[in-house]
C-alpha cells in the first residue's frame, strides 16, 4: 500500500461528512441552524442516524452505502420538522456572529492538531495498530463491505457475537465503500475524523451548555480537547479499543443534551429535549455500550447536583418531594442499568495498577497513566475549582469530573476484588485504561471554567489600566496561543510516543511484520478470488481478509471452532502423514496456509498453543510454498488432498 498520505484524503472527507451532515440535517429540521450549542450536537446525532441506518438496511433489501444514509437522514429530517411544527420553535437567541466565527476557527484549529497528532502516531496511511483487537476490528470492517452489511446484528459474526455496536464500524466502513480505499487506510481515516472533528464538537457542546455561549467558551473548550493524552490518543493504541473511542468522542454531546432536558422550561421545550436525548442516547449506546453508561452516569451526577441545587435555591415541600421522587426514580434506573450491563467474570480481570492517593491526584490533574501533567491545564483546573468553591451554584460544572474521579480511583486505585469496585466498575471490564480515557470528557468544562475566569480577570485589569485596543488584542492573542499550546505538552508528546510505538512497522512488529504485511499485500496476485485460506489469528495471518481480500478460516482469535478446524489448527503439519488432515481439509474447503512462524500479537510464548498445526511448516507433497519473504513469512498451497 502506498505510503503517500494522499490516499487518506478522500476516505476522510467521506468519514468527516458521514459524522456531522446527517446530524446537521437533523438538528436543521427540528431544531434550526441558528445556535452552536445545537449544532455541536451533529455528530452523536449523526451517530445515531448512521448506526440505525446500518440495522435498517439489510430489512429493506439494501446494501451499506450511502443510498441507506440518505434515506434514513431524510426520514429523521422529517420527524424533528414535524415535531418542530407540533411544539414549536425554539425561543432561544442565536449564536452570536462573533462567536460563531471565533469559535470556527478554533474548532479549525483543534481538527488540524488533532490530525497532525494522529498522522504522527500512525506513521503511515495505512499502517495497522499490532494489537490484539486490531485483527477483529480491521476484519470486521472488511466483513462489512464485503458483505454489503453494516448492521450490529451482522458485524458481531467475525467473531460469532450476535449483537455487536457498530457506530464506529458504519464510519470505516462507509469510507472503504465509497472511496475504495484499502481497509487500513480507511480505518485510520475514521479514527482521525472521530478525534479531530466529533471529538472537539461534543466538547464544545458540552462546555457550552455547562456555561455559557461566550466566546471564551468555545475557544477555550475547542483549544482545550486537543490536549489530553488519556482521550482521544490513549484508546488509540491501547487495546485497540476504535469503538469505545468512537462512543466518547460523542459522549459529552450526549451529556450536553442531559443538561439540555434538566434546564428546559415549558412542556415543548421539554418535548424536544426529551426526543433530541433519546436520539442522543441511541448514538452513544451503538458506538460502545459502556460509553452510554458513562453518559447515564455523568449525567446523573449532574441531574442530581441540579436538582438539588434548585430544591435549595428556591425551597419548598413540594419541590423537594418532587426532587426526592425523581432522584429515587433515576437510582433504580441506573441500578437496573448497572445490573443489566455487567461484564463476566472472564472479561473483568484488569487489576488496579497504583495506590488510591496516587489514582486520585492523576484523576484531579487528568493525567492518568503516570504521563506528564500539563501545567496549563493544572492551573485551569486549579483556578476552576477555586471558582467553584467560591461560587457554589458552578458545583454542577464539576459534577461530571466527580463522577469519573470516583470511578478511575476505585479500578486503578483500590485492591482487587473487593465489593465496590466490582460494584462501580464491573460494565468498564474493571479496566482502568477505559476510565483513565473518561477523564478528559468530564473534566474539560473545569479547566474551561478556569480559562474563562483568567480570562476575566485578565479583562478587568486591563480595563483599569485603560489599556489600548492593541494591547487588549495582543493580550487575548497571547491567551490563545497559551491554551492552544496543550496540543504539544509533554503528556500529548509521551503518549503519542508510546501511541506511535503501537503503529510501528518494522521486521519486529508484534501482529505483523513489514514482511508478513507485503506477502498478504501480493495474495491478490498469489491466489484466485475464491481462494480460502487457514492461518493463527495469533500470528496476524487472519488480516489476509482485511489486506489481502481473501477470506480466511477464521477472523478472530475468538469464536467457536468446530471439530474440523480444530484438528487442522493442531495437525496441519503432519498432512503427509495423516489422512484425517486431508478430509478435514477438503471438509472446510480450504485451498492455502499461510505460516508467519510462531510470534504472536501478545509476545507471548504461552498463547496460540492450540494452534500448533500451523507453525512452523515445510514444504512437502500436500504443502506447496507458493511465496515467502524473509525469515518467516510463508504461503503454502494445500494439494493433493
Amino acid at each position: 500500500m502506498s505510503d503517500s498520505w494522499w490516499v487518506i484524503v478522500m476516505p476522510l472527507i467521506v468519514s468527516v461528512l458521514a459524522l456531522v451532515v446527517p446530524g446537521i440535517a437533523v438538528l436543521a429540521a427540528g431544531w434550526g441552524v441558528r445556535r452552536l450549542p445545537v449544532l455541536a450536537l451533529a455528530p452523536v446525532v449523526s451517530i445515531a442516524v448512521l448506526s440505525v441506518a446500518a440495522i435498517a438496511a439489510p430489512v429493506a433489501g439494501l446494501s451499506w452505502s450511502l443510498l441507506p444514509v440518505a434515506i434514513v437522514t431524510v426520514v429523521a429530517a422529517a420527524a424533528a420538522f414535524g415535531l418542530r411544527r407540533w411544539v414549536g420553535r425554539e425561543s432561544e437567541p442565536p449564536t452570536s456572529g462573533r462567536t460563531a466565527l471565533w469559535g470556527g476557527l478554533s474548532l479549525v484549529v483543534a481538527a488540524v492538531a488533532i490530525a497532525l497528532q494522529l498522522a504522527w502516531v500512525f506513521g503511515g496511511p495505512a499502517h495497522i495498530s499490532q494489537t490484539f483487537d486490531a485483527i477483529v476490528h480491521l476484519n470486521t470492517v472488511a466483513f462489512a463491505v464485503d458483505t454489503g452489511n453494516a448492521s450490529a446484528f451482522h458485524i458481531g459474526l467475525t467473531s460469532d457475537i450476535g449483537f455487536y455496536p457498530n457506530g464506529w464500524h458504519t464510519v470505516a466502513a462507509l469510507a472503504a465503500q465509497v472511496t475504495g480505499a484499502a481497509v487500513p487506510v480507511a480505518v485510520n481515516a475514521a479514527n482521525i475524523a472521530l478525534a479531530a472533528v466529533a471529538w472537539p464538537l461534543s466538547v464544545v457542546a458540552l462546555s457550552v451548555v455547562l456555561l455559557s455561549e461566550r466566546t471564551a467558551v468555545v475557544v477555550s473548550a475547542a483549544a482545550l480537547s486537543t490536549g489530553f493524552g488519556a482521550f482521544p490518543l490513549l484508546l488509540m493504541y491501547f487495546g485497540v479499543l476504535y469503538p469505545n473511542a468512537m462512543g466518547y468522542a460523542v459522549l459529552p454531546g450526549g451529556v450536553a443534551v442531559v443538561v439540555h432536558l434538566l434546564r428546559a422550561t415549558g412542556l415543548a421545550a421539554r418535548v424536544r429535549a426529551a426526543v433530541l436525548l433519546l436520539v442522543a442516547a441511541a448514538g452513544v449506546g451503538l458506538a460502545h455500550p459502556n460509553a452510554f453508561l458513562s453518559m447515564a452516569a455523568l449525567g446523573a451526577g449532574i441531574a442530581v447536583v441540579e436538582l438539588i441545587g434548585r430544591a435549595v435555591r428556591h425551597p419548598s415541600r413540594r419541590r423537594w418531594w418532587a426532587t426526592t421522587a425523581i432522584l429515587l426514580a433515576l437510582a433504580v434506573v441506573l441500578s437496573v442499568l448497572w445490573r443489566v450491563m455487567r461484564t463476566n467474570a472472564e472479561m473483568s480481570v484488569w487489576a488496579p495498577w497504583q495506590t488510591t492517593a496516587r489514582a486520585v491526584g492523576e484523576a484531579l490533574l487528568l493525567s492518568p497513566g503516570g504521563y506528564t501533567i500539563t501545567v496549563t491545564i493544572s492551573v485551569l483546573i486549579a483556578v476552576g475549582v477555586f471558582r467553584i468553591v467560591r461560587q457554589p451554584r458552578l458545583l454542577v460544572v464539576a459534577a461530571p469530573m466527580v463522577v469519573a474521579t470516583i470511578l478511575f480511583v476505585v479500578a486503578s486505585g483500590t485492591a482487587a476484588g473487593n465489593a465496590l469496585r466490582e460494584f462501580l466498575t464491573n460494565p468498564w471490564y474493571n479496566d482502568s485504561y477505559r476510565l483513565a480515557a473518561l477523564l478528559p470528557a468530564a473534566g474539560i468544562p473545569v479547566a474551561v471554567l478556569g480559562a474563562v475566569t483568567i480570562a476575566d480577570a485578565a479583562a478587568r485589569a486591563l480595563s483599569r489600566a485603560r489599556a489600548g485596543r492593541p494591547v487588549r488584542i495582543a493580550v487575548a492573542a497571547l491567551g490563545v496561543v497559551a491554551v492552544f499550546s496543550v496540543a504539544v505538552s509533554p503528556n500529548i508528546l509521551r503518549t503519542a510516543a508510546d501511541a506511535r510505538a503501537a503503529y510501528d512497522l518494522s521486521a519486529s512488529s508484534p501482529l505483523l511484520t513489514a514482511d508478513e504485511e507485503a506477502l498478504l499485500e501480493r495474495l491478490p496476485e498469489t491466489t484466485p478470488a475464491d481462494a480460502v485460506i487457514a492461518g493463527s489469528p495469533w500470528t496476524g495471518a487472519s488480516l489476509a481478509y482485511a489486506i489481502g481480500d481473501r477470506e480466511v478460516l477464521r477472523k478472530h482469535v475468538f469464536g467457536t471452532i468446530g471439530p474440523d478446524e480444530q484438528y487442522l489448527d493442531n495437525r496441519l503439519s503432519s498432512i503427509d502423514s495423516d489422512p484425517r488432515v486431508c478430509e478435514a481439509v477438503e471438509r472446510l474447503g480450504v485451498d492455502y496456509v499461510l505460516d508467519f512462524g510462531a510470534q504472536n500479537v501478545w509476545n507471548n510464548p504461552g498463547v496460540g498453543l492450540d494452534r500448533q498445526g500451523l507453525y512452523n511448516l515445510t514444504p512437502s507433497e500436500h504443502l506447496v510454498l507458493v511465496d515467502a519473504q524473509g525469515p518467516s513469512a510463508r504461503l503454502f498451497k494445500i494439494e493433493g488432498c
